[in-house]
């Protein structure tokens, strides 16, 4: 790997364009090396994850909405490509339209995979927009392979170098320049090209994160779609010769001077040397549990603890429980959020899916985490939990702090020490470092898993004929024609609800 110095320009410095951090990323996507195998077998694992987690949203509102929105744009008559397939269904429909359709869905429940640093990110958000572009394009699995293997890669080596939470930003804001790259490379467009969509979908993606405070709303699933569709955008205008704002990161009145470390700032951007083989994917990790990151080792551990200790479940018996963690996970999901929401039993799923004090409540009590069960509202309300959650907290702990900011994996970590306090004045002590799930974790995550959850997750929703259908396509994805990527779809049976009609 190489590391790029990125820092801001004064307008009246020279700086030519091979430098920008954008021409870096270009290059690097159109650079032809080869897949790794396994990293193909990775991403066949994650689109497999992706899918899963999509059919499991079919029914909510936010994916009915979208799927609904995309279904009144099917790709133009004289456009370059047939459209792309909607999860769900078999029509087809223009491909920023399926990348946004597919993105809220594979978003909403807030359960594919992910990649912490420092910045934080769902790195299979770039597999909707890839996918979409070569079902339109008429690409074939080992070309869909190869953008997808860059879209991870940019994505995370930007949020290993560039936090975006800590000025407030979304973390969405990696994603539109990782998806245009990854399109870029599926396509095999110049650097000029890409690197000129990259600056678009920057420019355009850049929100704060309020989509993730207090009371979350809907739009947390929209934010990586829109970002999936500003990318396909994006290429689109710079296949037909439109420029960017330019140097979009480094200039003067740049994404990095006014809404990040400001002018001052200096990052190292590790990126592959030329040649190199985009290796990313296998530094990210998937979810075994419908929560935010940060909770899922913490799933765990109370679900051992819970077993271990069922006095822990009985809020009579409790004077207090705190999760001593790292200083994102107490200040974005912890009590340090000072967000009452993350205690209230009426808040909307988002917000409940984003406090470890509840997550960590209903796994103690129930020694399982159910994707619906868990956020059900007669389940957030029930006394005995509400008493309990009440008595959960969290606190930063520099150590954890320190671990989650690693990036040595053998040290790296996302959970924490839990220390329960009961009434007779004994206490418990118990800690994770990672999930089971992890890759380092008690029963790391393997193809039979991947398969497994997106079984479970489709029983009732997708017939069994059309998962094993879409499996054996999937499991095939490098050797597969254009005609069959077009067919890498899960589709239900009639009836999915629609929602209320808007303008389209």
């Amino acid at each position: 790997m190489k590391t790029v110095v990125v820092r801001p320009r004064p307008s009246s410095e020279p700086f030519p364009r091979e430098e920008q951090l954008a021409w870096r990323i270009a290059e690097v996507a159109a650079d032809p090396v080869e897949v790794a195998p396994e990293v193909a077998e990775m991403i066949v694992n994650r689109v497999i994850d992706n899918a899963a987690v999509a059919v499991a949203s079919l029914g909510r509102a936010p994916v009915t909405a979208a799927r609904d929105q995309a279904l009144a744009h099917p790709a133009a008559p004289g456009a370059a490509g047939p459209g792309a397939a909607v999860f769900g269904v078999t029509e087809r429909v223009s491909p920023e339209w399926a990348a946004w359709a597919n993105g809220v869905a594979v978003r909403e429940l807030d359960y594919h995979d992910t990649f912490l640093a420092a910045e934080y990110s769902h790195p299979g958000d770039n597999i909707p927009p890839i996918l979409a572009v070569a079902q339109h394009a008429g690409r074939s699995g080992a070309e869909l392979v190869r953008g997808i293997a860059t879209g991870y890669e940019v994505q995370i080596d930007l949020a290993k170098a560039i936090s975006l939470h800590a000025h407030k930003i979304d973390h969405v804001a990696h994603l539109g320049p990782s998806a245009a790259a990854g399109i870029g490379t599926l396509l095999g467009l110049s650097p000029e090209v890409i690197f000129q969509a990259i600056g678009q979908a920057l420019h355009v993606t850049t929100a704060t994160r309020q989509s993730r405070k207090g009371e979350i709303s809907t739009w947390k699933a929209y934010a990586p779609a829109f970002a999936g569709k500003m990318a396909v955008e994006a290429v689109d205008r710079a296949l037909r010769g439109q420029t960017s704002p330019s140097p979009i990161w480094e200039g003067e009145d740049g994404v990095i001077a006014w809404l990040l470390d400001g002018p001052e700032a200096r990052y190292e951007v590790p990126l592959p040397e030329r040649g190199e083989a985009k290796r990313a994917i296998l530094d990210s990790f998937t979810k075994e549990h419908s929560a935010e990151y940060q909770a899922q080792a913490f799933i765990d551990l109370a679900r051992r603890v819970g077993a271990e200790h069922p006095e822990l479940r009985d809020p009579e018996r409790v004077a207090s429980i705190v999760l001593h963690t790292s200083h994102h996970t107490h200040y974005v999901i912890g009590s340090g959020a000072n967000d009452p929401q993350k205690y209230d039993p009426t808040a909307s799923r988002e917000t409940l899916d984003h406090s470890v004090p509840y997550i960590f409540t209903v796994a103690l009590q129930d020694g399982a985490w159910d994707h619906v069960g868990a956020y059900a509202p007669e389940r957030a309300g029930r006394a005995d939990t509400v008493a309990l959650w009440r008595k959960v907290t969290t606190l930063e702990d520099p150590e954890w702090t320190r671990r989650y900011h690693s990036l040595d994996p053998k040290e790296q970590a996302f959970g924490g020490r839990m220390e329960a306090t009961l009434t007779d004045g004994s206490r418990i002590v118990e800690e994770i470092a990672v999930a089971d799930a992890h890759p380092l974790g008690a029963r790391p995550f393997q193809r039979a898993d991947y398969v497994r959850k997106l079984r479970t997750l489709a029983d009732g929703v997708i017939d069994g004929a059309e998962i094993d259908r879409f499996l054996a396509l999937a499991e095939r994805l490098p050797e597969l024609t254009a005609d069959e990527v077009r067919e890498l779809n899960v589709v239900a049976p009639a009836g999915l609800p629609t929602g209320p009609k808007g303008l389209f």
